[in-house]
């Protein structure tokens, strides 16, 4: 992990770090502090998250430009953790961060990255767009400027919907102008400052109305004090591990899907791959940083990164400049920040959800099948309607069913036809075992548990018409097979033995064979009847037919 820092302070490279930097800090600030809105927290955590996070996990993850900070999805976990049950719910956020990164730290160097592949793009197009909707709902109170009451998100919209003449027009119209000038300034060069300056222009057109309205728009400022100094640090508080727990590693699992997405689009110092466990340490002491010094939990920020590389960062160092701007912006503008408007930042906060939906990707599952699309639907809807940190779990569980269920249905059992000259061709298996025949079946695919019932179905029927028949079985390439595979090659037999037939097994791998020992099923088939494939391909069945023929002709 070691990084070369005079290539950090080269001249060819600092001016442009610099300028990627300040733009990076400057937009932090009003995104950092509605992460934390988002969360239910105090809105500087999140503005505290952003800097510490970036700062602490700049010179250690393996992808180059990735902006560890508080993302949309761990706001959710963090809002529907119940922080506030707790004697300190502070205190229980910075425990919460520093567990985050505890997990993280021992999962990146344990190489947890490679468990990203067993996350399937039905469970993760499901998750990431009902947070995208969830984000949406999480902020219509505070642009609408009307608390609604509800058990989760949906009831609070129906709430919320059944008082409209409740709103608060200046702070409808506070929101959608901040909406309409991130929208606008899209189209300028202007790029991802349009989001500071949409907040920025919000928050004046807040101030204009409250002067003129009897509900004035609500600020930052009548919501939390915002200091203009840095935090001090903290230590986690123990009472909290056990109840905060499952949230941190819901919160772990949501960093690594993240951040693995975040550093597959990133370039590296080097061209090579990113090291998703090497991205996951680096997640883990951003962390422990932001939690010490009182900020929210964080991960890899597909917006972050993206906005650093697209501002021409060359180095790390951008980093280090965007962390300086946060923390002049932090000693000589709190007084400005304080004026920023709970509409507009609910506004930019509602075009991030906006952006999260993704309808291309969510038709490309509808597209490839009822298992995925259903898969997909489960994931959405309990997203939705339980606290997210349940709704992580289920999403690995139904990931872990939607493996399951595709590998056990991709066994397939060929025919194959050993020829006269020695060479092999493979087709279809028969419906039928004919009486007096050799037939040589080789199935394909993961032979574990789940499937067993797959092999089954796709052996060829057994009856009296398949008298004095021989069945060889070539489990060539099959690591290990289960319990319910033997029962099924069990029965099988049983029902060869039944009419004069035999079943005979042609077995490569050494597991196979002791495990084919160990169930006593060599022993029921005859030893003679179980062979062990040598390191010729193909050698070992064509001995095992032509014995076969043998003892039919005899």
């Amino acid at each position: 992990m070691r990084v070369g820092f005079g290539r950090l302070f080269s001249r060819s490279t600092i001016g442009k770090d610099a300028v990627s930097g300040l733009v990076l800090g400057v937009e932090a600030v009003p995104d950092g502090l509605a992460a934390g809105l988002l969360a239910g927290i105090n809105p500087l955590a999140g503005l505290y998250a952003y800097l510490f996070g970036m700062i602490g996990a700049a010179f250690f993850t393996s992808s180059t430009f990735m902006a560890v900070q508080a993302t949309g999805a761990m706001a959710l976990i963090v809002s529907d953790s119940d922080l506030q049950s707790r004697a300190d719910p502070d205190r229980a956020l910075y425990t919460l961060a520093i567990m985050t990164g505890i997990v993280m730290i021992i999962a990146g160097l344990l190489g947890g990255g490679r468990l990203v592949r067993f996350v399937p793009t039905p469970v993760m197009t499901g998750f990431v767009t009902a947070v995208g909707v969830n984000i949406v709902l999480g902020q219509l109170s505070n642009f609408t400027g009307f608390a609604s009451e509800g058990s989760n998100r949906l009831f609070k919209l129906v709430d919320l919907l059944l008082h409209i003449p409740q709103w608060s027009a200046a702070a409808v119209a506070v929101g959608l102008v901040a909406i309409g000038l991130i929208y606008l300034f899209r189209l300028t060069p202007v790029g991802s400052l349009g989001l500071v300056i949409a907040v920025v222009i919000g928050s004046g057109f807040a101030a204009l109305l409250n002067v003129w309205v009897a509900e004035p728009v609500v600020l930052l400022d009548d919501v939390v004090d915002v200091p203009n100094g840095l935090p001090a640090p903290v230590l986690p508080n123990v009472d909290d591990v056990l109840f905060l727990l499952l949230p941190a590693l819901s919160l772990a699992f949501v960093g690594l899907v993240q951040g693995a997405a975040v550093s597959a689009g990133l370039p590296t110092a080097d061209g090579r791959p990113a090291d998703s466990s090497r991205d996951f340490v680096g997640q883990g002491a951003g962390n422990l940083v932001a939690g010490i010094f009182q900020g929210m939990p964080v991960g890899g920020s597909m917006s972050g990164s993206s906005l650093i590389v697209q501002a021409g960062a060359k180095t790390r160092l951008a980093f280090v400049f965007a962390g300086i701007v946060m923390t002049l912006v932090i000693f000589f503008a709190s007084d400005l920040v304080s004026y920023i408007a709970m509409p507009a930042l609910a506004g930019l906060l509602i075009v991030v959800g906006i952006g999260a939906v993704k309808p291309s990707r969510i038709y490309s599952v509808v597209k490839s099948g009822p298992l995925p699309t259903a898969i997909m639907a489960v994931t959405f809807g309990l997203t939705l309607v339980i606290p997210l940190q349940y709704a992580v779990l289920v999403g690995v569980g139904l990931g872990i069913i939607l493996f399951v269920a595709q590998q056990s249905n991709r066994v397939r059992v060929r025919q194959v036809h050993v020829l006269e000259q020695g060479r092999m061709r493979e087709s279809a298996p028969p419906a039928r075992i004919e009486a007096g025949q050799v037939v040589v079946l080789q199935p394909y695919g993961s032979l574990f548990f789940a499937s067993a019932p797959v092999f089954d179905s796709q052996l060829p029927t057994v009856d009296e018409g398949s008298r004095g028949a021989t069945v060889i079985i070539r489990l060539r390439g099959t690591d290990q097979i289960g319990l319910s595979l033997i029962e099924v090659l069990r029965r099988f037999a049983g029902e060869l033995r039944a009419v004069e037939g035999a079943l005979v097994l042609v077995i490569s791998e050494k597991l196979v064979y002791d495990q084919v020992v160990a169930s006593g099923l060599r022993d029921e088939l005859g030893a003679a009847n179980v062979y062990r494939s040598t390191e010729w391909v193909g050698e070992t069945v064509r001995q095992a037919y032509a014995d076969a023929l043998s003892r039919i002709r005899s």
